[in-house]
């Protein structure tokens, strides 16, 4: 005797002819084109209506007599949700069937609407068919009839509501029942020895759709058991792996939190929707406190000043500006916003030297075009509070979606009730699209970060989509590119290109200034034509105060269909980036045939930061007197020695000081860095190694290996190129040569009447040139100590570099001299380099560029010219 299922339904016919394409199932869900989420079942939460809640599925059997397939059991699996009843064939030719529960007349025997999705897997605007029609579900375990036709019941009820608030409520109320009911099955733990600290209730979120289950945190693992099991049935992840977390505003309200495990901040792990501030700060600060010790919060003034310096790119610095800002690719409300930086889409060449070519990024998109501006004003100065300039915002989920149709359809499907847009309303031409947002009377939207990326999907029809014709009879296809570019590939290069050019690198702080800084919000936006809807705001609408439960939908609605202004980062204008145009040189091994050109100060040297910078950063670092520096190969921390006997590391991210090492007795007077290896040379006639790891706790853990004696301070020190032997200077003019895996000297020579300014191998390890105030350059010979060489300098010479013949020095006057040494001529000066000694030099393995500091307080990049 079969247990069956038979829903009555009224009114239409929906048929859903859509399809997905078969790749591995993951985890997490992004719009972000290198990973874009495909299930290899038909079945999706996007087949679900906005706000929908899928609860559970059983194997079941599809009894209905209808079409060619009339009298056949169709065996798949029927998925019960909030709105709907869906079955999912095991047989991808047949459509899936969606059956509303708001059409049905009752649950037990009926005559019905059915939709069918995914027929024929074609993925095409979801077709409607009128009429009434009898469906009949066998499950396979028939004990669980009941329940299911129970639970159903419950849900037609609250579908047939008058009022959306109350239908919203009761759905609700039934979620929280379920998931009341049930708890986190701790035999997904990794380890049997997990200790768990929290478990609680929230919804997984992806764009557009949110999966509501099971949280629980252990002392290594986060955890996430989605009630229907669905796409898997629990999602892990490891604390020791995650290297960032956010808080989120999901919907205007405090309940987000968001955790990434990779260093690309554009796709997250997983984003967490919770029903309650509390239980999601709980989580975040339990998180952020076992990751205390590995990783640093950053924030939008540490970012800033390595944007500034030139530490990271346009493209990640507004990454990390859109993450700061709440911006996530799971939530299309609030996806990354990133600028137009290109004008020109019609020249068949672009020239990104010409600043024609680029837009103004001192404006919003709505002020660009002084005609339409004006038309805008006008009605803003004739509108009742609250006004606003703008009827739409520069990003919203329609225009995310507008641009990615041809890699999310299904998203657009979902967002517009199974519809694509009008074929002439298409993202058919970048071109175009620019143009519009130009004179289009309420076009203003910005574009996403896929424009700078390094795939080009998204402009092409991969998927064979049928998009519609437009007017001119043409299909909707490939997206048409500028003359410029030769294809998508040629397209984004050029774009990111533009993005990281010399104009939007020097204008690019204006654009932040508007969308993440001061000119957001009050008497600044309005000065710069950049006021928008206040519920867009943060603060802007408090959702929790509104009582109406309709009103509250209609709320939420409005914000998740409008889009949402970005946190604000900023309150000051920020500042400028620092952009030296370096010369372009070739580079060659040796200096002895080119001069020494210095750029131009004001426009091309290494300045000191802005005073804005100098605000936020590095105050107590000017507090110490220093002897050298030197940065870290992660290229994070640089470290210091001081006069004060003390080597300190400073994070280069967040402009403090991360740790101390007091090592010596007396000034720290030189540092060198070699396999993980810190050598330190000081006045208390010594020279350490340490060893430098992380320790359990927030200090680093130095252990030293090594301790090289002398008879007097040593100055100076510098390792041979192979890492196996050190050569150190005295104040008493003692060149000593060392063996690194014996503390017992090799050679000793006097070669200086007075301190040693500077030591250095030759490339080849055979020689070492030393530099003193007897204004002598002296050059031993490595394996017999003898001193080979001595050239005398007109002044004392301060500091060097060599390539094992020529020799750039630096000396007391401020001059800059390159020698021959076989010559021991000078046959290249440079005067008055700077106005006083010249201190300290550096130079690159290939001899193209040479930074010298001096006295002055100046740093000058120098490259050669032939």
């Amino acid at each position: 005797m079969y247990c069956v299922i038979n829903i009555q339904l009224i009114c239409k016919v929906l048929n859903i002819l859509c399809s997905i394409i078969s790749c591995p199932a993951a985890t997490r869900f992004s719009l972000n084109i290198c990973q874009l989420f495909m299930f290899m079942c038909r079945f999706s939460l996007l087949l679900l209506d906005l706000e929908e809640h899928y609860f559970e599925q059983h194997t079941a059997y599809n009894l209905t007599s209808r079409g060619p397939v009339a009298n056949r059991r169709s065996s798949g699996s029927l998925k019960i949700c909030s709105k709907s009843v869906i079955f999912e064939p095991d047989d991808a030719v047949q459509p899936i069937l969606k059956i509303p529960l708001k059409d049905c007349k009752g649950i037990a025997t009926l005559e019905e609407t059915i939709y069918l999705i995914k027929e024929e897997n074609v993925v095409a605007p979801y077709k409607y068919e009128r009429g009434e029609t009898k469906v009949t579900f066998q499950l396979e375990a028939p004990g669980k009839t009941e329940d299911v036709v129970q639970m159903l019941l419950q849900l037609h009820r609250a579908s047939c509501l008058d009022k959306q608030g109350d239908q919203t409520a009761m759905v609700a109320a039934i979620l929280q029942s379920r998931l009341a009911r049930t708890c986190f099955d701790k035999n997904s733990f990794q380890h049997v020895t997990e200790i768990p600290h929290m478990e609680c209730v929230a919804e997984m979120v992806s764009p557009l759709v949110t999966n509501a289950g099971h949280i629980c945190i252990t002392d290594c693992n986060l955890y996430f058991q989605p009630m229907n099991s669905y796409p898997d049935s629990v999602v892990q992840i490891g604390l020791h792996s995650v290297k960032r977390i956010y808080k989120r505003r999901h919907g205007l309200r405090p309940l987000g939190l968001e955790v990434f495990c990779t260093e690309n901040d554009l796709c997250s792990d997983i984003y967490l929707k919770f029903y309650n501030t509390k239980e999601r700060d709980e989580l975040y600060y339990y998180i952020a406190t076992f990751l205390e010790n590995h990783i640093v919060e950053c924030t939008a003034e540490s970012y800033m000043l390595q944007w500034q310096r030139g530490h990271i790119s346009n493209y990640q610095y507004l990454l990390h500006l859109n993450n700061l800002a709440d911006r996530s690719v799971n939530d299309l409300s609030q996806y990354p916003v990133f600028p137009w930086v290109i004008s020109d889409y019609s020249s068949t060449e672009l020239d990104l030297l010409n600043p024609a070519s680029f837009r103004d990024l001192s404006k919003p998109i709505g002020a660009l075009n002084t005609e339409r501006l004006e038309r805008l004003l006008e009605r803003y100065r004739d509108m009742p509070e609250p006004r606003f300039m703008y009827g739409s915002h520069y990003s919203s989920p329609g225009y995310v979606l507008f641009y990615l149709v041809r890699v999310a359809p299904e998203h657009m499907l979902c967002l517009q009730n199974g519809r694509f847009d009008n074929a002439d309303r298409m993202f058919n031409s970048v071109g175009e699209t620019w143009k519009n947002c130009l004179e289009g009377g309420t076009d203003f939207k910005e574009l996403i970060p896929e424009f700078y990326g390094s795939d080009g999907s998204f402009l092409k029809n991969l998927l064979g989509l049928n998009l519609g014709r437009r007017q001119g009879g043409g299909r909707v296809e490939k997206v048409e590119l500028p003359p410029w570019a030769s294809d998508p590939d040629d397209f984004l290069e050029k774009m990111r290109l533009a993005l990281e050019s010399q104009y939007v690198s020097e204008h690019l702080h204006e654009w932040i200034d508007l969308v993440f800084g001061y000119k957001q919000r009050e008497c600044e936006a309005v000065a710069a034509h950049n006021v928008f809807h206040p519920v867009t705001y943060e603060g802007g609408v408090d959702c929790d105060s509104i009582e109406d439960p309709d009103h509250k939908i209609a709320m939420l609605t409005q914000i998740l269909e409008f889009g949402q202004t970005p946190r604000q980062l900023f309150v000051t204008p920020h500042p400028q980036r620092i952009t030296p145009r370096f010369h372009n040189l070739s580079a060659t091994p040796s200096l002895s045939s080119s001069e020494l050109s210095p750029v131009s100060p004001s426009m091309e040297s290494f300045e000191d930061l802005t005073e804005e910078s100098k605000k936020m950063a590095w105050s107590n670092m000017n507090k110490l007197a220093l002897s050298s520096c030197l940065m870290l190969p992660d290229d994070k921390i640089v470290v210091c020695s001081s006069w004060d006997n003390n080597v300190y590391f400073y994070s280069i991210a967040y402009g403090r000081r991360q740790d101390t090492l007091m090592g010596h007795d007396d000034a720290v007077s030189h540092i060198c860095w070699r396999d993980d290896k810190l050598y330190t040379a000081s006045w208390d006639s010594t020279v350490k190694v340490f060893s430098i790891s992380p320790a359990n706790k927030k200090r680093t853990q130095f252990d030293l290996l090594a301790e090289f004696e002398h008879e007097a301070g040593v100055n100076t020190l510098d390792l041979s190129p192979a890492g196996t032997l050190l050569a150190t200077g005295t104040k008493e003019g003692t060149l000593t040569l060392w063996d690194i895996a014996n503390p017992l000297p090799l050679n000793q020579l006097t070669c200086h009447s007075g301190k040693i300014h500077q030591v250095a191998f030759s490339p080849d390890s055979r020689h070492i040139l030393s530099v003193g105030e007897d204004s002598c350059l002296a050059v031993t010979d490595v394996q017999t100590g003898m001193l080979i060489a001595t050239v005398h300098a007109e002044l004392e010479q301060r500091c060097l570099c060599w390539d094992g013949n020529t020799v750039l020095s630096g000396g007391m006057s401020g001059d800059l001299s390159v020698w021959d040494l076989l010559s021991s001529k000078v046959i290249h000066k440079i005067p008055a380099a700077h106005s006083g000694a010249v201190t300290c030099m550096w130079m690159n393995e290939q001899c193209s560029s040479i930074i010298t500091g001096g006295v002055d307080k100046q740093i000058i990049l120098w490259k050669p010219e032939y």
